[in-house]
């Protein structure tokens, strides 16, 4: 007994740390402490297990890097002083840096280092809840800077650190991505899994942010893919092989695109079109030409037309019991029989121009709006950086409105400020593409903000333009007109006068945005990109859907969102219907 009264204050410290990185764990992916599950890795009884930053030997719980080729160990001590924004492990690090590079050179300092091994589960907090100690903040000059992420995750450290450095928190297990400051909010952070890593069980992760009403990003979904292209190019020439090209001759010469500047749409020859994606357009006042091409091809007969990439994007969609158009088994859309009339639920593609600065006038955006039924929108093309050319068109409204009169035209562009955002040369051309920016800028707002943000565009609806670049008009709903983008000035005012603030964070290649039903979003293209969109229904989200088919039935007739396609309480009742059939079959069968 009296040893283990000695002893028993180091167990509680123990205790304590490990409690600590499992409470720092679950709030970073925005879980319940019980639901972390911690990877046992197996290690030799011959085997010592070193932190590579500081040499300290490692009793339990530690970090691993995910990277298989790194297998870079962290213990709890420097995760700690990373987060406290000290040089971890203090001189024992520089040390430690002379392992590695005898490690490289083929002498490995760690005792009989172990081959790879399974890694447990990584992350950490917002705030630390330890006492700071002292410890040293100057950095060996061979030292290349390492620090915590802002939300607390610890990224592999750089090369010459003896890490991977690998970007975007490539190096750990953290599954979070920061997009919003509200004071005292739990919901700061999105969820963002890695599409190579989902498991069987993380739907029921998923569905913890679901069901909340919290938008989810799946990082590399491309990485499950054969690698077939979604350039433009490629793109066109499938579409043409498929026999298209006879079928819908014209429909192959030309598109109708929306210009973002005066909202009207354009008629435009369909290469010149890709061409402009790959090195840009502009307005005779060299202002740049920002158009968007919507379903194209039409998402009735993607897969007719485009089979190669529709089965390849089917066969990538992850949550595939969600969002698989046929066979996923909690989407009630796939619950209708053969007879019914389906709704068009995709998969449809986006494809428009980008510009990597916020312009202020003519962005390419998709603007303020609401989806009846839940999304997932996947970035399926590298990204350009906008260049120009000297061309323009004119044609008729995208709203089915008048043509655009020329004098209105002539007024936007005298409005326009006379200058060339693209003439940086670093923009210029086709080979200019960036995948390490975002593609895509993505406002996602929270349900229970849509009374205020609703309040916000009626009392401010005068400062935005629409059809013709003229100020909105009349307004029939804020939200539903899709007639508003809120840029950086109006999100900033909305904060302050109503305290709201969107999820906001950057797309990348090959993720996938899941925008739960009932959250108003708008999107900003940073760069030329292809989208590729599946809507599906949810149980989780099933009375939100409702909720929004009584808002519609308010409208006007003739608004664009007046319809019931979604036919959602039709769904319900064959979903509910196909569930209890299934469970009867199963009672059955186990009797």
């Amino acid at each position: 007994m009296y040893l283990v009264q000695r002893v028993l204050p180091l167990l509680r410290q123990i205790h304590m740390e490990q409690n600590y990185e499992i409470e720092m764990e679950a709030r970073i992916q925005g879980v319940e402490e019980r639901e972390i599950k911690v990877t046992r890795c197996e290690s030799g009884g011959d085997e010592r297990q070193y932190c590579d930053n500081c040499n300290t030997s490692i009793v339990d719980f530690h970090r691993s890097c995910q990277n298989p080729e790194c297998f870079y160990d962290l213990c709890l001590t420097c995760c700690r002083e990373l987060r406290d924004g000290c040089q971890p492990g203090g001189g024992e690090a520089e040390s430690s840096h002379r392992n590695f590079v005898a490690r490289a050179e083929g002498t490995d300092v760690k005792t009989e280092r172990k081959a790879p091994k399974p890694k447990k589960s990584s992350g950490s907090e917002s705030e630390v809840a330890f006492e700071a100690e002292v410890c040293e903040t100057a950095e060996s000059s061979e030292f290349p800077e390492w620090k915590a992420n802002a939300d607390g995750s610890i990224p592999c450290p750089p090369k010459e650190r003896g890490g991977c450095g690998g970007a975007e928190n490539d190096g750990n297990c953290a599954v979070v991505r920061q997009a919003a400051y509200r004071k005292g909010g739990h919901d700061n952070y999105v969820y963002c899994p890695d599409a190579v890593q989902l498991r069987e069980d993380e739907t029921e992760h998923f569905q913890t942010h679901w069901m909340k009403g919290e938008p989810v990003v799946v990082r590399n979904v491309l990485e499950k893919t054969s690698g077939l292209s979604w350039e433009p190019m490629v793109m066109w020439r499938a579409f043409r092989e498929t026999g298209a090209v006879r079928k819908l001759k014209e429909e192959t010469k030309s598109v109708k695109a929306i210009d973002c500047l005066d909202w009207c749409e354009v008629e435009i020859n369909i290469h010149q079109f890709f061409a402009g994606y790959l090195e840009g357009r502009m307005h005779r006042n060299r202002w740049p030409e920002m158009l968007k091409l919507k379903d194209w091809p039409s998402s009735t007969a993607f897969e007719d037309r485009l089979p190669r990439h529709g089965a390849e994007f089917i066969s990538a969609l992850p949550y595939s019991d969600y969002t698989h158009p046929t066979n996923g088994l909690l989407n009630l859309a796939t619950k209708l029989p053969e007879s019914c009339l389906k709704p068009d639920l995709g998969p449809k593609t986006y494809i428009a121009y980008g510009f990597p600065e916020e312009l202020g006038r003519g962005d390419s955006v998709t603007k303020l709006h609401c989806d009846m039924s839940d999304a997932k929108v996947h970035e399926a093309e590298d990204f350009r950086d906008f260049g120009v050319s000297e061309t323009g068109t004119l044609g008729k409204s995208a709203e089915g409105k008048p043509p655009c009169r020329p004098e209105a035209e002539a007024e936007a562009m005298r409005a326009a400020p006379m200058v060339n955002p693209c003439a940086d040369d670093s923009l210029q051309g086709n080979d200019t593409s960036d995948i390490g920016r975002g593609g895509a800028v993505w406002d996602i707002f929270r349900r229970q903000d849509v009374p205020k943000l609703t309040e916000y565009l009626h009392k401010h609806s005068k400062e935005f333009r629409h059809i013709n670049n003229l100020p909105v008009g009349s307004v029939n709903h804020p939200i539903h007109d899709q007639t508003f983008y809120l840029n950086e000035q109006h999100k900033k005012q909305l904060k302050e006068e109503y305290n709201v603030e969107p999820w906001a964070f950057d797309q990348y290649l090959g993720e996938a945005v899941f925008i739960p039903a009932g959250c108003p979003h708008q999107v900003r293209n940073k760069q030329s990109c292809i989208k590729v969109a599946m809507d599906f229904v949810s149980p989780d989200n099933v009375q939100e859907c409702i909720r929004l088919t009584e808002e519609f039935r308010l409208l006007p007739k003739g608004h664009r969102a007046k319809e019931d396609k979604l036919e959602v309480k039709k769904m319900a009742l064959y979903a509910v219907s196909a569930a209890v059939r299934d469970a009867k079959s199963l009672f059955s069968k186990l009797n």
